[in-house]
């Protein structure tokens, strides 16, 4: 039986991703692990309050239950990084080193650790921006994403340790508030619609980014990690993508369900960092190798959000 500890469990992915981990292999056999308490503690049958920059903490937890798996999610993301590089260095490097030196050492089966499009930088084509390709990021999330890629991939080669990656788009969800990320905007225009704000974006009308509505991420990660190792041909990360909208894109889709909907575009210093990033990616190496293929358009998305959001926030407008 898979005992499988989560780290970063509050986060916009780990908050939705235990909960298919949950379903997949029984809420007995997962332990959530976060730097903060959960607001109900009786969402999860394991927690344990790990920093994952204690390195004997993590290894104490993984003996306690006997962990085979480890989803390593817990990271500080980009715009957040950019304002405190020295803790986004030691949380999402230091924390992953101490993460990769208790699986290998305690014969953990599998390790997950997700990547980003944040790897990617200005001399980056931006346009079906490839797997194999120039890597020169230009925010300390970016360069930690970058450097994870390299360890991992290392710690596979020289350790035999079976490290799973994806290179995440922007990801958008319902199941929690935005968590200091550049496109994070997507997420917080439905709170504002549904509530009857004025939504001011910190992007561009026009800046074009790839993003993932969360139910696609949650599937491609149980479809990696579930895949035969045998298939797993790219032990950095991999690219995969959805879809590709703007700020006036996602607005003007909104709007048809929220008319009175408004909107101020007011850049600031995310707007440099999303320039930086591609606008669309090819990941034709994922959907040959494990059968990557996404369900969610911006429509459907859209659509999704809007139904799930109204039953948790209320509505004004």
């Amino acid at each position: 039986m898979e005992k499988i500890l989560i780290t970063g469990s509050s986060g916009q992915l780990g908050s939705e991703l235990i909960i298919a981990l949950s379903e997949a292999y029984g809420e007995e056999n997962i332990v959530a692990a976060d730097i903060h308490e959960p607001k109900n503690k009786d969402d999860y049958l394991f927690f344990e309050k790990i920093d994952v920059i204690d390195k004997n903490l993590l290894l104490e937890v993984a003996r306690k239950y006997k962990i085979t798996q480890i989803y390593h999610l817990a990271a500080i993301l980009s715009a957040t990084g950019e304002k405190h590089p020295g803790l986004a260095w030691r949380v999402n490097i230091d924390g992953l080193m101490n993460v990769l030196d208790v699986a290998r050492d305690l014969k953990v089966k599998k390790v997950y650790w997700p990547s980003s499009i944040a790897v990617f930088g200005p001399n980056t084509p931006k346009q079906d921006t490839p797997q194999h390709t120039v890597t020169d990021p230009g925010t300390v999330y970016g360069i930690s994403k970058l450097t994870g890629e390299r360890l991992v991939e290392y710690y596979f080669y020289h350790y035999g340790l079976d490290v799973r990656s994806l290179r995440y788009p922007g990801l958008i969800g319902y199941q929690s508030l935005p968590g200091g990320g550049t496109t994070d905007y997507a997420v917080e225009i439905f709170h504002k619609a549904i509530m009857g704000d004025k939504f001011t974006c910190f992007l561009r009308q026009d800046s074009r980014l790839p993003m993932m509505y969360m139910p696609d991420a949650v599937r491609a990660t149980l479809e990696l990690m579930e895949a035969d190792a045998g298939k797993i041909k790219i032990r950095s990360s991999y690219n995969i993508g959805a879809m590709s909208f703007t700020p006036g894109d996602i607005y003007r889709m909104v709007k048809k369900h929220y008319p009175r909907l408004e909107i101020e575009y007011r850049p600031d210093f995310r707007q440099e960092i999303a320039d930086s990033w591609p606008r669309n990616i090819e990941d034709s190496y994922a959907r040959h190798d494990w059968g990557w293929n996404h369900h969610y358009d911006l429509e459907r998305m859209t659509e999704d959000m809007i139904m799930n959001l109204k039953e948790r926030i209320p509505a004004t407008g």
